[in-house]
């Protein structure tokens, strides 16, 4: 397993504690099995779109769940009854696969369109959360005074 060493990253950064346990977790995820095939796209500024071919699923075989900033998709399909097959190449074993969301990534909605599982995703960064412009007031008019009886009490 691989170590990566963050603390020359801590001396200028504040608040990435967690980057190192987020990025063993991704290595960790990397021997993930690779059913079922994804794609994930930017569809805008802020807007991103999961698919995943899930060929013979219906939409009451699949889940979708988000807990702790971890999409969860998952699909159970029970096999037909009396089905007996010469030969199978539509895999439609279950599956779990787990997708890491960034801060304030969340889920607009998802459907099933031609065997594609499409889940759309939207980073809303809160208004408080926003770059800002701080204006540089002039200094307080009481500070002059204060210099001023300094002054006044050296001589």
């Amino acid at each position: 397993m691989r170590s990566f060493d963050f603390s020359p990253l801590y001396r200028s950064t504040v608040g990435f504690d967690q980057l190192q346990s987020l990025l063993d977790s991704v290595t960790r995820d990397a021997g993930q099995p690779s059913y079922p095939p994804y794609n994930i796209e930017r569809t805008g500024e802020h807007e991103y779109r999961i698919s995943m071919a899930v060929a013979g699923f219906a939409e009451s075989d699949l889940s979708l769940e988000v807990k702790q900033n971890v999409l969860t998709i998952a699909g159970k399909r029970a096999e037909p009854e009396g089905a007996n097959y010469l030969y199978q190449g539509i895999a439609g074993r279950s599956f779990e696969r787990r997708f890491q969301l960034a801060d304030h990534v969340e889920v607009k909605g998802a459907h099933l369109e031609n065997g594609l599982l499409h889940v759309d995703l939207v980073r809303r960064v809160p208004e408080e959360l926003k770059p800002r412009k701080i204006e540089i007031s002039a200094a307080p008019t009481g500070r002059k005074t204060i210099e001023g009886n300094l002054a006044t009490a050296a001589d």
